[in-house]
């Protein structure tokens, strides 16, 4: 009778010592971040004050931001001394002041803070496709290696990795018209508007931007699940009677995910730089089109201030993928 309360407090303990570590291993990981952080923050501060030519020139010249060169270098703190414009920049980003946009005349804070969900959406989807195709797709090729089907998809895979997707946006939004007169939705629809549109709208870019994420991923899934079905354990739960599709998920797939996990983790800078092209192609209100339309505009405290929040959030990504680790494979442990 009292193996019942014994095993809840032995499965809370461990729970409680498993929160701890995962605590730690975060607040480690954050502290880490902070000299990456510095880094990137003296990269784009520094990239951009050097680039040929004058920037105030070129943002008088182009888009007419002002009248006065020298008010406009005072407005963008460009006046002072290169180490003093980086602390008084350090200072306003620690406090959430990214400036103001010279081009949407708001601040860049709450433009980021707007546009941010739209971006995450986006890229949540593509890599959901992306992942939905890569994993089934590799783990069918292992199991059936060297057969017609092993072939196709070796091949597909290939494709997939090959093809840019901006070259394939760019024949989805011609082509269709050209011979159908159909083109993808271009316009915005909210969440709230239309659940249905809202999610018609981001089909097309997420469908090309995952499928391209996935040959990599596909590739990789097919020869961890290789390696791992040619283990000794594998052979010994098949020996058991174990089916085949319980010897795949229950043994095979987990062992086999983790560097495919990590091959997903790094993936989102390239879904973060991706989504800048497909969101200027789709007309996606997202960061990547305020990013690109910033720098054409010649909006100077823009592109700065978004480069670092795209770090920024590609590091904060990366540290919940390695946390995803554990949940993957219970050996490891954040002690």
């Amino acid at each position: 009778m009292s193996c019942g309360p014994l095993l809840v407090s032995r499965l809370l303990f461990h729970a409680s010592k498993w929160r701890d570590g995962v605590t730690a291993y975060v607040a480690r990981r954050l502290l880490l971040a902070i000299p990456t952080l510095m880094v990137i923050m003296l990269l784009v501060f520094s990239i951009l004050r050097l680039l040929p030519g004058d920037i105030i020139k070129l943002m008088i010249a182009e888009q007419n931001y002002a009248v006065d060169e020298a008010a406009l270098r005072k407005e963008l703190g460009l006046a002072d001394p290169a180490p003093v414009q980086f602390i008084k920049w350090i200072s306003g980003v620690v406090r959430g002041d990214f400036g103001k946009s010279l081009w949407t005349k708001q601040p860049i804070g709450e433009e980021l803070k707007r546009r941010f969900p739209v971006s995450a959406e986006f890229g949540l989807y593509s890599v959901l496709i992306g992942v939905l195709i890569a994993i089934p797709v590799g783990i069918i090729s292992a199991i059936r290696q060297d057969t017609w089907l092993d072939y196709l998809f070796r091949s597909l895979s290939i494709g997939l990795i090959s093809v840019p997707g901006f070259w394939l946006a760019t024949l989805l939004l011609v082509f269709p018209v050209i011979w159908w007169g159909w083109t993808p939705p271009l316009t915005y629809v909210g969440w709230t508007e239309n659940p249905l549109e809202h999610l018609y709208y981001f089909f097309w870019p997420a469908l090309l931007l995952g499928a391209g994420l996935s040959g990599t991923t596909m590739r990789l899934t097919r020869n961890q699940m290789l390696e791992v079905l040619r283990q000794d354990y594998i052979r010994t739960a098949a020996a058991k009677g174990l089916s085949e599709m319980r010897v795949i998920t229950r043994h095979a797939l987990r062992n086999a995910l983790i560097p495919v996990i990590t091959v997903i983790g790094l993936q989102i800078a390239a879904v973060v730089s991706g989504t800048v092209i497909f969101e200027s192609i789709f007309s996606i209100p997202g960061v990547g089109r305020f990013y690109f339309q910033a720098i054409l505009f010649r909006d100077y405290p823009s592109v700065q201030a978004t480069a670092l929040f795209i770090a920024i959030t590609v590091l904060l990504v990366n540290i919940a993928i390695d946390l995803v680790y554990a949940v993957i494979d219970p050996r490891i442990r954040f002690a």
